[in-house]
């Protein structure tokens, strides 16, 4: 009787062990699961991208089974997340078809539609330096691989080619020289079309060159739960002017290339009552990009904080607003002149 009660003990076991085994999910699932939880737990824009979440889940779950292959996986999950439009959403994978596959979910600024190829982007950088010097401007001098400037009688320019790369302590001296090359212009001209972002540091510590008193820059949250309103404290920075600063006119270039970095940058420089933006909304994704690895060891990141301006107000999706609209188009290659420089020097001209 007992030995029977043994083996009956034994084929349950057995059969429970056998059920949890084939319950297991495959590598390919696995995979969606872990994107997908992710994206659930920490991404902070479903509502504002106009994206369900649960839907997609709904829609893209059953294409992948234990037989999914990594290239059917891979536009699985890019046809998944391509809803969301969000520069901050990338996608590595390792190895596809014995190569490395990218993908980013944002829309292709109306910047690089216009300038669609390399070559106009050089040409778009070679018309804005030939329309400085026709304006009596010198030759543009790089002080760190981030400041790029120049000047004429009264006005200088400085060109910000990104928000990080260098030390703080090589930011600073550059920072110093373009200032002291800088001294008795009438106004300043800076710079950020072109700006692929950066860090939250080195946007602080040039845009302290500028400030005319201390001043509450951003608040941020960051989401840490599946909830909607599942999110850390807010947090708020402020922006301390720096011992050496330039407080007269300024006139801020941007267009919907200008990311990330470039959009807190141009956030801080519209509470300035000195500074005027010329151009076109920034791109608007602010958050710093949270990277995961899933099991696989494709790489991807996203959006999994809010930022807010010191009145607090989100910029997410939208840009910072310019106070005067001007694109730069193919056309202006043609005529060798960048409107939006001209347009800057005959705002600082009024000043």
């Amino acid at each position: 009787m007992k030995f029977t009660r043994l083996i009956l003990a034994l084929s349950l076991l057995v059969g429970v062990v056998s059920g949890v085994m084939g319950a297991e999910l495959s590598a390919p699932e696995k995979n969606f699961e872990t994107l997908w939880q992710t994206f659930h737990e920490r991404y902070a824009f479903f509502k504002l991208r106009g994206v369900d979440w649960q839907k997609q889940y709904k829609t893209f779950r059953p294409r992948v089974t234990q037989n999914t292959t990594d290239e059917e996986l891979f536009k699985v999950f890019c046809d998944m997340l391509k809803p969301l439009k969000d520069g901050h959403v990338n996608l590595k994978a390792k190895s596809l078809v014995g190569k490395k596959q990218t993908f980013n979910s944002e829309d292709n600024p109306r910047f690089f539609k216009e300038f669609n190829t390399g070559k106009l982007e050089k040409q778009f950088g070679s018309m804005v330096a030939a329309t400085l010097k026709a304006k009596g401007f010198s030759e543009q001098k790089e002080a760190t691989n981030l400041l790029v400037y120049s000047r004429n009688k009264d006005y200088g320019y400085l060109f910000i080619t990104e928000f990080e790369g260098v030390s703080k302590r090589s930011l600073e001296k550059g920072l110093v020289k373009v200032l002291d090359e800088m001294k008795g212009i009438k106004g300043l001209i800076v710079d950020i079309r072109l700006n692929p972002g950066g860090t939250d540091q080195c946007v602080y510590q040039i845009t302290s060159r500028f400030a005319d008193k201390k001043r509450v820059g951003h608040h941020r949250k960051t989401k840490n739960g599946p909830g909607a309103d599942e999110f850390s404290d807010l947090k708020k920075r402020h922006l301390m002017p720096a011992d050496n600063t330039f407080t007269g006119p300024i006139v801020l270039l941007t267009h919907d290339a200008s990311f990330s970095a470039a959009d807190v940058f141009a956030m801080l420089m519209a509470d300035l009552p000195h500074v005027t933006i010329i151009g076109e909304p920034t791109n608007g994704i602010f958050s710093n990009m949270l990277e995961k690895k899933l099991p696989n060891g494709w790489k991807y990141t996203l959006s999994h904080q809010v930022y807010y301006s010191a009145d607090m107000i989100c910029y997410e999706g939208k840009g910072i607003p310019v106070d005067i609209r001007l694109l730069n188009k193919r056309t202006d290659l043609e005529k060798g002149e960048d409107p939006l420089i001209l347009k800057a020097l005959e705002v600082l001209s009024e000043k």
